[in-house]
């Protein structure tokens, strides 16, 4: 069915001559409202139009309560009166009591920003302005949250009430129903615009993030990130320290090496990772000693990231091919593993400083190591070690270690120990288990 002939069923006008011609039709009440319920329920799975559901109900109270006055009045996703879909179902003869329904909402302008609270007020208000009407207040409930009010206009007191009619309660569950429904398809849209808003930013951050490794004169470099949401707040990146040369020439010069990561995951994490590169990269230019890098790094930073109420761990280094000497310092960030070939074990690499974002004269130190042949560098962030698997075991550095030096013993390639680092990872946490927190990996190793 199309949209213009969904339309042209559930029309007003389609509506009112199908009720009024099942109402000339010499049935009895029950097979009627089969009719009417059948039609209601066909309705239900095909309405977008929130205004027409009420509508329809609204002429279906008309045509099996004709004696009564039925006042419809939702409530919007804000739990306050959604005004403009307030509802009266009356036959013509109750004409008059309409425009005074209409003119008492038009005079208490505290409806339109009605609050759940204020109904007891507000009921008193209606039963005050109306006082010559008996009225009968039902909520409309659906998965236990109040959607919205139903009140029940009548002067002759012998009619029984309809609260208590299967017909009336079947009708005002189909209305919760819809109501219910209405708010899920937003949230559903609303959700919908997110997860692309956020796939975009994902893409735009993976991009941030480098997408091969550069040629270093004498290093085999290669670098792995997985992040446990769509973003992440890992962050790594290699940047030459002269920039107007040509690329061979780049090869020789000293390059910076960072890896670092932002307190958390997810978007918050992802923006702050963002604009710390952005600072991070103008930093890099400047040539300064590590220690004077993050120094000034953190006085940039510290005003946002204190806002935030986050921090940063980071991982600054700088290599020279030449001299084949790494200087570095450390906020606060899991200390590198070096591999010695000539020794045939690991040390870490490690200098004291504070994370980024938590003293504003926070101080660092610079350390500085002379690299051999074969000697390999391990930069990770703490979601590899933190990972655990079904029984609550974490990976932990210990196990990191031991696998790392494993892998050192061999002839493997940078990026076929970073490889294997990581599915030594996913066998650890199990199948079908996600990494609870974002994990990245570089590996730098001497020819």
């Amino acid at each position: 069915m199309t949209n213009n002939q969904k339309d042209k069923l559930f029309s007003n006008k389609f509506i009112q001559k199908y009720l009024d011609n099942i109402s000339t039709v010499s049935l009895n009440k029950k097979y009627k409202f089969a009719e009417i319920a059948s039609s209601l329920a066909y309705y239900l799975k095909s309405f977008s139009n929130i205004n027409k559901l009420l509508d329809y109900i609204s002429l279906i109270f008309k045509h099996i309560f004709n004696e009564k006055i039925i006042l419809i009045i939702p409530l919007n996703s804000e739990g306050e009166i959604w005004h403009e879909n307030i509802k009266i179902s009356a036959k013509e003869e109750f004409l008059k009591i309409q425009e005074e329904i209409d003119s008492f909402f038009n005079q208490f302008n505290f409806s339109r920003h009605f609050k759940m609270k204020e109904i007891l007020t507000f009921e008193n208000a209606l039963k005050n302005h109306f006082k010559e009407y008996t009225v009968e207040t039902v909520k409309i409930l659906s998965r236990g949250k109040c959607r919205g009010f139903i009140y029940i206009f009548s002067k002759d007191t012998s009619i029984p009430s309809i609260t208590d009619d299967s017909d009336f309660n079947f009708i005002q569950n189909c209305l919760a129903i819809g109501l219910e429904n209405y708010f899920l398809i937003k949230t559903k849209k609303n959700h919908e615009n997110v997860d692309r808003e956020i796939s975009t930013g994902a893409e735009i951050q993976s991009q941030l993030l480098p997408d091969y490794c550069p040629t270093i004169h004498g290093v085999d470099l290669a670098a792995h990130c997985r992040p446990a949401l769509q973003l992440g707040g890992d962050y790594y990146d290699f940047m030459c320290l002269k920039t107007n040369i040509s690329e061979k020439r780049k090869e020789k010069a000293r390059w910076a090496l960072v890896i670092g990561d932002v307190m958390g995951k997810g978007i918050p994490a992802g923006l702050l990772m963002t604009m710390l590169r952005g600072m991070l990269r103008a930093e890099v230019l400047t040539g300064l000693p590590p220690d004077r890098i993050l120094h000034d790094l953190n006085q940039l930073a510290i005003n946002d990231l204190d806002q935030s109420h986050r921090f940063v761990t980071l991982f600054y280094s700088d290599y020279d091919p030449r001299t084949r000497k790494l200087r570095f310092a450390n906020a606060a960030h899991n200390p590198p593993l070096l591999w010695r070939s000539s020794d045939q074990k690991i040390i870490k690499l490690d200098a004291e400083g504070l994370v980024l974002g938590l003293q504003k004269d926070a101080k660092y130190h610079c350390g500085e190591i002379k690299l051999n042949d074969n000697d390999l560098v391990l930069y990770y962030t703490d979601g590899v070690i933190d990972t655990s698997n079904s029984l609550g075991e974490r990976f932990d550095e210990e196990r990191l270690i031991k696998i790392f030096a494993k892998l050192c013993k061999q002839s493997y390639t940078s990026q076929e120990i970073v490889n294997k680092i990581f599915k030594k990872l996913y066998d650890f946490t199990g199948q079908n288990r996600h990494l609870e927190d974002d994990a990245s990996i570089v590996i730098f190793q001497l020819k």
